[in-house]
């Protein structure tokens, strides 16, 4: 591909996505899941909510099946091979904020996880459809890989939301969607799509690294504690596809430019619970 950089080894990349995927599967996900369970089971002792089960590891299912109906892909690409633009994300609307709390900061988490999921949908169609020139394999992996963590994490927050006897989040994040759309549809290489998925996942991270003081059970403090590291491994991931140092950047400004690694990752972009919400 013309943005395939000198620095840029698919042996390297190959090799940070395993460890990527290791991680999230030994470590994370085991403990995302025991917090999630926690949690729910909080709803229980409360009276409110659903039965106890579900807090199976069944409940996982209910946010990744609800991501696939929560908007068009992005990644329906139009016949100009100047564009992958055609059939964009329908930006949605606020819910009716009913949802407070901690329950809020969760569906505002699961529309940005839902973002996540159809940004790296899009640019895999986009790749397939020849859109983006080469694109090397290891870029597709750990595209498809990060997808599948977005996936994980909407899926925990959902199961939580759903066992309050609220619905399942399956629209993408409100404020951000116009955003997302606007700029997928100027993409035309690899280069260009890793700005943007950086973008996503900065905000992520951010939000996150902004909720955890905000949120009042431990156990959801737990759940958004074990996402958080792995949004930053998606940003580092990133940074090295786009040979630039992890952490260099504080805003949306100045989020492609050199410099020297901040001591504290900024929480500029974080996005506050009433994206989702309305609140």
């Amino acid at each position: 591909m013309s943005t395939h950089n000198d620095h840029l080894s698919d042996v390297e990349l190959g090799a940070m996505t395993d460890q990527l995927d290791q991680m999230h599967r030994d470590q994370a996900l085991p403990a995302m899941h025991a917090a999630v369970t926690e949690w729910i089971e909080s709803f229980k002792e409360a009276g409110q909510g659903v039965s106890r089960k579900i807090s199976s590891r069944r409940t996982f299912l209910l946010g990744t099946a609800g991501v696939g109906a929560g908007g068009v892909l992005l990644a329906a690409c139009g016949s100009s091979s100047k564009s992958t633009s055609a059939t964009t994300i329908p930006t949605p609307t606020t819910a009716s904020g009913s949802l407070t709390g901690d329950l809020a900061v969760a569906a505002t988490a699961t529309s940005l996880e839902n973002l996540g999921i159809y940004a790296y949908k899009a640019g895999l169609a986009a790749a397939t459809a020849g859109k983006l020139g080469k694109v090397p394999p290891a870029v597709a992996t750990f595209a498809e890989t990060a997808m599948k963590q977005h996936q994980d994490h909407a899926a925990a927050w959902n199961s939580a939301l759903t066992a309050a006897g609220k619905a399942a989040v399956t629209a993408t994040d409100p404020a951000l969607t116009p955003t997302v759309n606007q700029k997928f549809s100027q993409v035309t290489n690899v280069t260009e799509l890793a700005q943007l998925a950086l973008l996503i996942e900065n905000i992520a991270a951010q939000t996150y690294q902004s909720a955890i003081p905000a949120l009042s059970a431990s156990s959801s403090i737990a759940v958004a504690a074990t996402i958080h590291p792995v949004e930053m491994q998606h940003a580092a991931i990133l940074y090295y596809v786009l040979g630039q140092y992890p952490g260099i950047q504080g805003s949306q400004a100045n989020m492609f430019s050199s410099g020297s690694p901040l001591a504290f990752n900024p929480t500029a972009l974080a996005r506050p619970a009433g994206d989702y919400t309305g609140s």
